[in-house]
């Protein structure tokens, strides 16, 4: 199945569809919000996406403090890093003159209704993957759904692309995904992408947080249609989703990464390409030559006969067929011997 995202289709033998996470790294400016898209599109990325949500609608402000976030109270933080809404517009508007996909992800029914009018699908983190009314009201709006899965297992997983499908929206892209920042590298587990991709018959892929690109451009090996990555001016600024993120060069070096790799997949046919040359098939492969003169009229036999570079001779694979034939013509000693010489 392939999903259709603008003016790209998503899915197997297609374009791996490079999402650059920009998320809260704006730190509260819009002026550094547009300078995230800048480095989106001139990584090349596809789309540029951020995360809309308000503390109010998200977290009780009695939620104890995440581990990884410590001394820092979790409905203030999110309160301190929100997306202003009056943003989207300009936000899309910019995106769209850059020639990028704009994205954001959905925490609540008024953001859907207000991105409904800036983007072309519906991203739904993966804390959200539970809450099927959000997932129907998004789905509802008739856009693909974009939606990752960290710490859902399987059967949460078809519960959410139920609920998609129960309001007649077909498109569902599924992306693997840790909630873990960053992500330890033996916990990743990118074989569950094609697990998803059998499981629910749609494309399916990885929505990362380990260190570096190389986790990525390996997902995108394996077959992932859809890469999603956090992405910062500067890993040293202010913020909970600046330190493992990647900064401009890295972004850029991954989506070049990636679409070298799409390349090197190719057809899955063993065969020479047409870059390596006929002359290099010839010169640097073997044949069977003369270990020593071997006069005409001499009965050939194994210790006459040497297998060596370059190829211009008989092959290897019939030297137990030229042993016990005579010499037709004299052959000097590390001369390819030839089918007219027997």
């Amino acid at each position: 199945m392939k999903v259709r995202i603008g003016d790209r289709l998503i899915g197997e033998g297609e374009p791996c569809f490079i999402i650059a996470e920009a998320g809260s790294n704006h730190n509260g400016s819009l002026e550094q919000a547009k300078k995230m898209i800048d480095v989106a599109t001139e990584a090349k990325a596809d789309a540029v996406k951020f995360q809309i949500y308000q503390a109010e609608n998200l977290y009780s402000k009695y939620t104890p403090e995440f581990s990884y976030l410590k001394g820092q109270n979790v409905y203030e933080l999110i309160k301190n890093i929100e997306t202003p809404r009056e943003w989207l517009k300009e936000l899309a508007r910019y995106c769209k003159g850059k020639n990028i996909d704009f994205l954001a992800s959905a925490f609540d029914f008024d953001a859907v209704d207000i991105l409904d009018k800036h983007v072309p699908a519906f991203k739904i983190a993966s804390f959200e993957i539970t809450d099927l009314e959000l997932l129907k009201y998004a789905a509802e709006k008739g856009k693909p759904m974009i939606i990752s899965t960290g710490m859902a297992n399987l059967g949460e997983i078809e519960d959410a692309v139920n609920a998609i499908k129960s309001v007649g929206n077909e498109d569902i892209i599924l992306l693997h995904c840790n909630s873990l920042y960053p992500t330890p590298v033996e916990v990743v587990n990118l074989k569950v992408i094609e697990t998803m991709r059998t499981a629910f018959k749609v494309p399916a892929g990885f929505s990362d947080h380990t260190l570096g690109i190389h986790i990525p451009i390996a997902a995108v090996a394996m077959g992932t249609c859809v890469i999603e990555k956090h992405f910062t001016l500067d890993r040293t600024l202010p913020g909970p989703d600046h330190s493992f993120a990647i900064e401009p060069d890295e972004l850029k070096e991954m989506v070049n990464g990636i679409r070298d790799v799409e390349k090197a997949r190719g057809s899955g046919i063993k065969e020479k390409s047409d870059l390596e040359s006929e002359e290099m098939y010839i010169k640097a492969r073997r044949s069977i030559h003369a270990r020593v003169d071997i006069p005409k009229g001499s009965k050939i036999t194994r210790d006459m006969l040497i297998i060596k570079r370059p190829g211009y001779g008989i092959k290897p694979k019939f030297i137990d067929i030229i042993v016990g034939r005579e010499a037709k013509k004299d052959i000097k000693e590390d001369e390819w011997i030839t089918w007219d010489a027997i």
